[in-house]
C-alpha cells in the first residue's frame, strides 16, 4: 500500500522537489504551506508520517509537533534550518521521532524518513509481549503498558525501550542503541538518546527523577533493569 505523506514546508519550490522525488519514490505526499493547515489537514485525514519545517510563517514548527503529537502517534522527521543543535534537542523533547539539518540531500530525506516509518509499523514477532513486573511491551501493538494503561512513545522511543529491554540486566552505550535502532546517523556528540529516555522515564517509572527502570550508568550508558516490581 502506498503511504500518505503529510509535508508541512512553506518553502515552495522546496516543497515542490520534496514532493516530486518523494512521489517518484512511490510516496503519495499532501503539502501544507502553513502550520495551521497542516494540523487542519492531519485532524482531517489518516498520513502514515509527517515531514515538518521547524521554520513556519504562522506558527512555529515546535507548536505544531506538540499539538499534532498530543492528539496522535504519527511518526514526525522535522526539518530545521537552524544550526543549533538546542532545537533539535526541544524537537525531540517535544515528540519529534528525528530531525533532519538543511541544507539536505534528497537521499538522506527519503532514507530517514523510511526508517521513522519501518520503525512505527515494526516488523517483529506480532504475538509477542515483553512483561517486566507491572511493565508490558506489547510487540503487536508497538505499545507499552504499566499497571495495564498504555504510555505515550513516540515509534523512536517505542523501539529504543524494545531494544534496552531485549537486553535487560546489560549496559547498552548510547553508539550501541543507535546501532540497533538503526539510526542512519551517530553524531560525535549527540544528546538524542539522552533526550528519549527523558522521554521515556516520563511515561514508563513511578518517579522518572528516580529511574528503577531504565537507569544510566555513568561514563557507559544505560541499563534496563531485569528484576521490576
Amino acid at each position: 500500500m502506498t503511504d500518505h505523506i503529510l509535508l508541512i514546508e512553506d518553502d515552495a519550490r522546496l516543497a515542490e522537489m520534496v514532493k516530486s522525488y518523494l512521489g517518484q519514490a512511490g510516496f503519495d505526499v499532501t503539502v501544507a504551506a502553513t502550520g495551521q493547515a497542516g494540523i487542519t489537514l492531519h485532524g482531517r485525514h489518516t498520513f502514515d508520517a509527517l515531514v515538518l519545517d521547524l521554520m513556519l510563517p504562522d506558527i512555529d514548527g515546535l507548536e505544531v509537533c506538540r499539538t499534532i503529537r498530543a492528539k496522535a502517534r504519527t511518526p514526525i522527521l522535522m526539518l530545521t534550518a537552524r544550526g543549533d543543535a538546542m532545537d533539535r534537542v526541544i524537537g525531540l523533547e517535544v515528540g519529534a521521532d528525528d530531525y533532519l539539518p538543511k541544507p539536505f540531500e534528497p537521499r538522506e530525506l527519503l532514507a530517514r524518513l523510511k526508517a521513522v516509518l519501518r520503525r512505527s509499523k515494526g516488523g517483529m514477532d506480532l504475538a509477542e509481549v515483553m512483561r517486566f513486573g507491572r511493565l508490558e511491551i506489547d510487540l503487536g501493538a508497538r505499545q507499552a503498558r504499566l499497571d495495564g494503561e498504555p504510555r505515550a512513545l513516540t515509534s523512536y522511543q517505542f523501539e529504543l525501550l524494545l531494544v534496552l529491554a531485549r537486553h535487560a540486566g546489560r549496559v547498552m552505550t548510547r553508539e550501541a542503541i543507535m546501532d540497533e535502532v538503526k539510526n542512519e546517523r551517530l553524531e560525535a556528540f549527540d544528546r538524542s538518546i539522552d533526550v528519549h529516555v527523558s522521554r521515556i522515564r516520563a511515561a514508563i517509572e513511578d518517579d522518572p527523577k528516580k529511574p528503577r527502570r531504565v537507569i544510566t550508568v555513568r561514563g557507559a550508558g544505560y541499563v534496563f533493569a531485569k528484576a521490576q516490581e
